[in-house]
């Protein structure tokens, strides 16, 4: 993953979702995608010509203030302007230049980053040649598509994948050490936990910029254990920008799992998980990153008998399906079991590597089938003879069998719990895959 991304940015009703939408289902460039982290705002994963990239759209909702721009749509776009490494600028030729277009456009040629001016709805001739007049606008990058049809989309893509640097990787000096992500939304605590690690002065090595600007790696060497933690904690305040912290968190958390091993999503205690947390929460997963879950401010929680099981419970119901997390009680105001998360994070660390034999995993693996046969096809027994792992950093399996495509979901879940069962995976995701024998 490259950790390149970008932003899809315009006013209201100009067609940003149905564009979005549009790459997601005909392009099957967006490979992964998560809707509603904040309001209506979708987070994806787009890969097209081998790059990948990850894409933002920040349109969904209609501000009902009178000063829409103002207040709404110009925080929006400062925010994917300071974070985001290019622009995708959505407009509509149905309607053409609006106020609010010269708006935006005068904000986005001040910024140095790729801005691909798109207009929208561009179905027809007549609407080719009103199209023209936003060249007016007076950028250099301009593409014409329709995001009901498709048509554009192609070109557009091309254009956003040829500015992708080739090497957007962490620096070599830390390529092959474990590195942790702190994530979570503002006010949870991820600053306090940093500096409750960083106040072990001894420990630190040195801090390396990031690829991200303002993400900080910091380089630990403590008690024989080696790793990288990157900063997302810290929201710059910037003058003159009044700033939507959900959104800023949220662009943050995503940048910085690209360059994660393991994920540390952080949560309140006194107010649990939220769907903004649950989102990232699948979008790690999705991306293949270890998880682990810190529960923190645990002090100021009125604790009695089975307090932290029962929360466990209620807080794994609400990760489900996938269940197979650590789950740590910390407070990083008392340093309580701060250094404990680290020893699990490189646990997860070690599970997203573990290679099983193909023989061991066979061994086990065609016990469970046995015990639990696949449903029948049409009449037809579904036969899974043989198991293999798959290299990829993330563990994923092969099942030969003689239906692939017939297999479903519940039987897939099944599979994967008897391989959590029988080897350790806690905190990875896991693959699966069907394929004909």
């Amino acid at each position: 993953m490259s950790g390149y991304t970008v932003a899809i940015v315009g006013r209201p009703n100009v067609g940003k979702s149905t564009f979005f939408n549009r790459l997601l289902e005909q392009r099957k460039a967006i490979v992964d995608d998560v809707s509603g982290v904040t309001r209506d705002r979708q987070y994806g994963i787009a890969e097209w010509n081998g790059k990948t990239f990850n894409v933002i759209d920040t349109g969904g909702f209609v501000p009902r203030s009178d000063d829409v721009f103002e207040q709404e749509i110009k925080k929006q776009v400062l925010i994917a302007l300071d974070e985001a490494d290019a622009l995708i600028f959505m407009t509509d030729t149905a309607t053409g230049i609006t106020d609010l277009d010269e708006s935006m456009a005068d904000v986005l040629r001040r910024t140095t980053k790729p801005v691909y001016l798109t207009v929208n709805k561009v179905d027809n001739n007549q609407r080719m040649l009103d199209a023209t007049e936003f060249y007016s606008l007076g950028f250099d990058k301009i593409f014409f598509v329709s995001a009901i049809s498709g048509s554009g989309t192609g070109e557009i893509l091309d254009a956003v994948v040829e500015a992708i640097p080739e090497d957007r990787l962490a620096d070599d000096e830390t390529a092959d050490i474990p590195k942790f992500a702190i994530i979570g939304q503002p006010n949870v605590g991820k600053s306090s936990l940093l500096n409750a690690l960083v106040g072990q002065e001894r420990t630190i090595v040195s801090d390396i910029a990031g690829t991200t600007r303002d993400t900080i790696h910091t380089h630990y060497n403590m008690f024989q254990k080696e790793f990288v933690l990157i900063d997302t904690a810290g929201i710059r305040r910037k003058q003159k920008v009044q700033e939507d912290l959900e959104f800023y968190s949220v662009i943050r958390a995503i940048k910085a799992m690209d360059e994660a091993d393991v994920c540390l999503l952080v949560l309140d205690a006194e107010k649990g998980i939220a769907a903004q947390d649950l989102s990232i929460f699948s979008l790690a997963a999705r991306k293949g990153k270890g998880l682990v879950i810190l529960v923190n401010k645990w002090d100021l929680v009125e604790k009695q008998t089975n307090t932290a099981r029962d929360y466990e419970k209620l807080l794994k119901e609400r990760l489900a399906p996938f269940t197979d997390v650590p789950v740590l009680f910390i407070s990083a105001k008392d340093k309580l079991r701060i250094f404990k998360a680290i020893e699990i994070a490189l646990e997860v660390v070690e599970n997203k590597k573990k290679k099983i034999p193909t023989s061991q995993l066979n061994d086990v693996m065609l016990k469970a089938i046995a015990a639990y046969h696949p449903p029948v096809v049409r009449g037809n027994p579904v036969s899974i003879k043989y198991v293999t792992q798959l290299p990829t950093h993330v563990p994923s399996f092969a099942f030969f069998c003689n239906y692939p495509d017939d297999i479903k979901a519940p039987y897939r879940n099944y599979l994967e719990n008897k391989l959590r069962e029988s080897f350790d995976f806690k905190g990875v995701p896991v693959r699966i895959f069907f394929r004909k024998k």
